[in-house]
């Protein structure tokens, strides 16, 4: 890497980062692309392990299989009273959520702590205590709770400059779209020169809008946030997409419900009717619908077996077979329906061999414009926004980072404390940023909140930045250097399917 783009690079970080950033930078990419360490905040005495006592989902629950982080004070003051009783010494800590573009910050429940210790095993010692006088918990640590702006933190930074950098960047996922692979693998077999990790992937499907190269491989989680890249990279633009894919046979019209999943299972959920328990997006939340048309293009793999009904369609368009069970492959360069429930009657009603099916899709914006799936569009649904026109732009209720119904836990768990986070972004200079954060790794890096997520993403200069998967598959890789970031899983880095990759051209 040239010195100049270093020190242009490091005087940039500078301006939006504290002065005590420790900076490492790595060489062996091209002109254009760098990629830096930052060594942000520091461990503290105020950085402890204690023991977090699950609570009940109800009130009179039972205390032994109690499962929720979170509750009301009420079943938060039984469980406090329970574990006075038989001697411990617990706190009562409320927990406050911050605020969201589409929510006011206030309370979001109560939790149940007790003790203090240095080392995760004196907590676990501890916590086996609790659990045999009859109660249910884990061990946490405390600076991983999201609100110490402080922590330490580890934020890896790969930046593209187009103005010296004359690939591209673009999606890529292994041999077939449900055959995940680990980054550095994608790396090596489309030689790119680095990527990070980027969509999350629910039983070997896209979770949520997926478009490659103007193909549209994964249908929408309606409503949700997503980024559309464009022109090789050189154009980012954070919004909320929504997808209709229609099914036409002669004179009929259906809606198709899903492209490349399993019928009947919507992660996520924000699917197109019928879906229960919600219709609403809500982030890693499985809703299910008996009655289903899923569509498999050549880029999934084998389709799934099972009852129902399937149409296989070639090149053509043409109907080459209706079958009364699932799991034929897909032509080349065709597809197959598959439908499950009521869903199968509609199939056999309007597809014949030899008849013609034929798919149309639109996708928009949250405007309402129907955005033109080009060769050179690629849409990721992932979330929530980040970053907007500039501004810190979190819309946790529409994104579905706050669990409906009264058990809070995911929402705590996830979208309030800190865990690794991937981000993609783009600065007001048009230079696009992948960055991941290492997180769980109490003392090293401790991960992030996602508001303190989308802070971060506004002092490294993003204009527009967006959230893409995290936790265990959070992960940078160049093609020279291997694995950058430390992945929380104790076996390294995981399967991905699909990831954002940086080619030199």
């Amino acid at each position: 890497m040239h010195r100049t783009a270093l020190t242009s690079l490091v005087a940039a970080l500078a301006l939006a980062l504290p002065a005590s950033a420790a900076v490492a930078s790595t060489p062996q990419l091209p002109p254009g692309v760098t990629l830096t360490t930052l060594s942000l905040g520091a461990q503290d005495a105020d950085d402890f392990w204690t023991v977090h006592v699950y609570l009940p989902a109800l009130l009179d629950g039972p205390l032994k299989t109690a499962g929720t982080a979170i509750g009301s004070k009420e079943i938060a003051d039984r469980v406090v009273a329970a574990l006075t009783e038989k001697g411990f010494e617990p706190r009562l800590e409320r927990v406050d959520a911050p605020a969201f573009a589409d929510r006011p910050a206030g309370p979001l429940g109560w939790t149940v702590r007790l003790g203090r210790y240095a080392t995760g095993d004196e907590a676990a010692t501890a916590l086996a205590k609790v659990r045999a006088a009859g109660f249910a918990g884990g061990t946490r640590y405390t600076a991983q709770d999201g609100t110490d702006e402080n922590a330490p933190q580890k934020v890896h930074v790969l930046r593209v400059d187009f103005r010296d950098f004359h690939g591209t960047v673009a999606t890529g996922f292994g041999p077939t779209l449900s055959d995940p692979e680990t980054l550095t693998d994608q790396i090596a077999s489309s030689g790119a020169v680095a990527g990070i990790n980027a969509q999350w992937f629910f039983n070997r499907g896209p979770g949520g809008l997926y478009v490659k190269d103007g193909r549209l491989l994964g249908n929408a989680t309606q409503g949700r946030g997503g980024i559309k890249i464009t022109n090789g990279g050189r154009r980012v633009d954070v919004d909320a997409y929504t997808a209709h894919v229609t099914l036409h046979g002669g004179a009929e019209s259906v809606e198709i419900d899903g492209v490349n999943r399993l019928p009947g299972e919507i992660w996520n959920c924000g699917g197109v009717g019928g879906d229960l328990p919600t219709e609403k997006p809500q982030h890693d939340l499985k809703c299910t619908d008996d009655s289903e048309l899923v569509r498999f293009t050549p880029e999934w793999g084998q389709p799934p077996s099972g009852e129902g009904a399937e149409a296989v369609v070639d090149a053509r368009g043409f109907v080459v077979a209706v079958n009364r069970s699932r799991g034929s492959a897909v032509p080349a360069g065709g597809w197959t329906v598959q439908a499950i429930g009521d869903s199968a009657e509609w199939l056999h009603a309007n597809a014949r061999p030899g008849s013609r099916l034929r798919v149309s899709e639109r996708v928009e914006d949250s405007r309402g414009h129907r955005v033109p799936l080009t060769p050179d569009t690629t849409i990721l649904q992932v979330g929530p926004t980040l970053v907007r026109d500039g501004e810190i732009s979190v819309n946790a209720e529409a994104d579905g980072l706050i669990r409906q119904g009264g058990d809070q836990t995911f929402t705590y768990n996830w979208t309030l404390r800190a865990n690794p986070r991937s981000m993609i972004g783009v600065d007001e200079q048009g230079r696009l940023m992948l960055v991941v954060v290492d997180g769980r790794q109490a003392g090293y890096s401790e991960g992030l909140g996602i508001a303190q997520t989308a802070e971060l993403m506004k002092r490294l200069g993003a204009v527009e930045a967006m959230n893409l998967d995290g936790g265990g598959s959070s992960v940078v890789a160049t093609a020279e250097g291997g694995i950058v970031n430390r992945p929380s899983d104790a076996t390294g880095q995981r399967s991905l399917g699909n990831a954002i990759l940086i080619n030199a051209g």
